[in-house]
């Protein structure tokens, strides 16, 4: 359940748990469910339960066995946050994690709330990374929890970007990605919505990355943005996290460091 990832913001996957509920209207068209669903339908097993919530213990420490350094998307088909995760199973995989520097780990959720709560009793080495997707104003909430969390780097994915964000709280927050729905389903994303938070950006001195336009044809309408590619990630201070971007950066050419 490690895989190598065509997400342009990370290098690999890694799905201790799988399957979710919606949550919100980011959640609509989710990519992860009809993924799950075909897989379920080609036999795979770990998908024998379609898209209920799954937890894979058996994989759990799967990372300890990887000794080159990888950005890991955790639980791209899942939320490590969702409320049927048992609080035991979460702090097993934040162990695996601190136990893992010569990664970094990027987890993504959209259940913020569960996230603060719990936060204090979770630790927060350099290499893990935790942000929240917001698509629209109706779910800023989601930002001034994550600043709650004391993590060293925080960041945002405003995708699926389904309305403007002309006013986000970017105090604390070390990187802002942009997307635009993909799929059959796709709802479109307005170009002054991207230019507008890459503006805030450039005041706040984040570090922007520009995902894709999405559509049905995502590799059709590609991830430029004012004719030029934003593929900006943050580069920590922390020697440790140094190190680590030392190691990760020199095979993958398609990231730019910035160090704002």
């Amino acid at each position: 359940m490690g895989i190598n990832s065509k997400i342009e913001w990370t290098q690999v996957t890694w799905n201790p748990v799988t399957g979710c509920s919606k949550v919100s209207q980011g959640c609509k068209y989710c990519y992860a469910e009809r993924l799950a669903k075909r897989l379920k339908e080609m036999g795979v097993k770990r998908y024998k339960n379609g898209f209920t919530v799954t937890l894979h213990e058996d994989i759990v420490e799967l990372p300890l066995q990887w000794k080159q350094s990888r950005l890991i998307f955790v639980n791209s088909m899942s939320d490590l946050f969702h409320e049927r995760i048992p609080m035991k199973f979460i702090k097993h995989v934040f162990d695996t994690m601190e136990r893992c520097p010569q990664h970094i780990f990027q987890i993504l959720t959209k259940r913020s709330r569960h996230l603060r709560e719990i936060a204090r009793e979770l630790p927060w080495p350099p290499n893990v990374w935790i942000g929240v997707s917001i698509e629209n104003t109706r779910v800023l909430y989601r930002v001034y929890d994550l600043q709650q969390v004391p993590a060293y780097v925080r960041f945002l994915s405003c995708e699926p970007l389904i309305g403007a964000l002309d006013a986000l709280p970017l105090e604390g927050i070390k990187w802002v990605i942009v997307g635009g729905e993909s799929g059959p389903k796709a709802r479109p994303m307005k170009k002054e919505w991207a230019v507008s938070i890459l503006r805030q950006c450039r005041r706040a001195r984040v570090p922007f990355f520009f995902k894709q336009w999405g559509g049905v044809r995502k590799d059709l309408t590609g991830r430029k943005l004012n004719g030029r590619t934003y593929d900006e990630i943050p580069l920590e201070r922390h020697k440790s996290q140094l190190a680590l971007f030392r190691n990760i950066l020199p095979s993958s050419p398609r990231w730019k460091t910035s160090n704002y």
